[in-house]
């Protein structure tokens, strides 16, 4: 198929490299050319514009940080909308707000166009892998065209119906679980170091009585290793992740007052400069505030 792909950051530029692999002509757009040029080696083409890299697509997947991002390059005249043909695809992959996500359903049905949602679970290594889990939701016929292309970049497809937005639903409210699940183990390792016991043998305890899920156990050996550089996924992206969930909670009234602790958590980790690293770094503020300094982790 043809496929455009813009956004080519730590996620993006691994699945844009699996679907050229899996034979599909693609072009690419990028903010920073240079992300781009390492695909054209592969015999993909490079785009100026996310308008260049929709037209002629059957399907274009965007991969970005964040709401304005998304608005950046879909809307406007040279944005992915104005170069997309009629009965062509928009697959949007970022973690978005259910409102924006709406409003580019609405936005690609009033130009004659398909809109997925398609959000994924996995941090960069396993988009290198294939390993991701996707999420998808749309009209079911645009789905169905996007299948093979999504189960081409992971290990899983789960389709939940005909309202997009359901999969940024979904997106957002596993996001906060993985939050929630690294504050409260920043929160054990804290309270076991500080009585004076080994991380390594927290984690030999938490990986042979607690661990069932890959995601927990990864994330527990990063707070245990204290191992937040490189940032497979920045804590800022985080905070921006999780307000979006109380955002969804706050227009249905489901009270998450979790999410509210999280939410000022995160944004400690930014105010202290944290905001570039690994999410997982609420560890780090969790021993933090415990008093316990770095070389008293080590």
């Amino acid at each position: 198929m043809k496929v455009g792909f813009i956004g080519l950051g730590n996620m993006g530029h691994a699945m844009a490299r699996n679907l050229r692999a899996a034979g599909h002509e693609l072009a690419v757009f990028n903010r920073t050319r240079e992300k781009a040029e390492t695909l054209r080696q592969q015999g993909a083409r490079v785009a100026d514009s996310p308008a260049d890299a929709a037209r002629g697509a059957e399907l274009v997947f965007s991969m970005l940080a964040d709401d304005p991002a998304v608005e950046e390059v879909v809307f406007g005249g040279s944005g992915l909308l104005a170069g997309l043909g009629q009965g062509a695809i928009h697959v949007s992959s970022s973690t978005i707000s259910v409102a924006l996500s709406e409003r580019l359903a609405e936005a690609h049905a009033k130009a004659g166009q398909g809109y997925v949602s398609a959000p994924v679970f996995g941090r960069p290594d396993a988009a290198e892998a294939k390993q991701l889990w996707v999420l998808a939701a749309g009209a079911r016929a645009d789905v169905e065209r996007c299948r093979p292309l999504l189960e081409a970049l992971g290990r899983g497809l789960t389709v939940l119906g005909e309202k997009a937005s359901a999969a940024n639903v979904v997106k957002l409210s596993g996001n906060f679980l993985i939050a929630s699940m690294m504050e409260a183990l920043g929160e054990s390792f804290a309270l076991t170091r500080k009585s004076g016991i080994e991380p390594k043998v927290f984690l030999e305890v938490f990986q042979s009585v607690f661990a069932r899920s890959p995601i927990f156990e990864r994330y527990a050996t990063l707070i245990a290793q204290e191992q937040y550089v490189p940032a497979g996924f920045k804590l800022r992206l985080g905070l921006k992740d999780v307000k979006l969930a109380l955002q969804a909670g706050d227009s249905l009234s489901v009270p998450m007052p979790l999410a509210s602790l999280l939410r000022d958590h995160f944004l400690e980790g930014v105010a202290r400069g944290k905001g570039d690293i690994d999410w997982s770094a609420l560890g780090a503020l969790a021993a933090e505030r415990a008093g316990l300094d770095e070389k008293s982790r080590g």
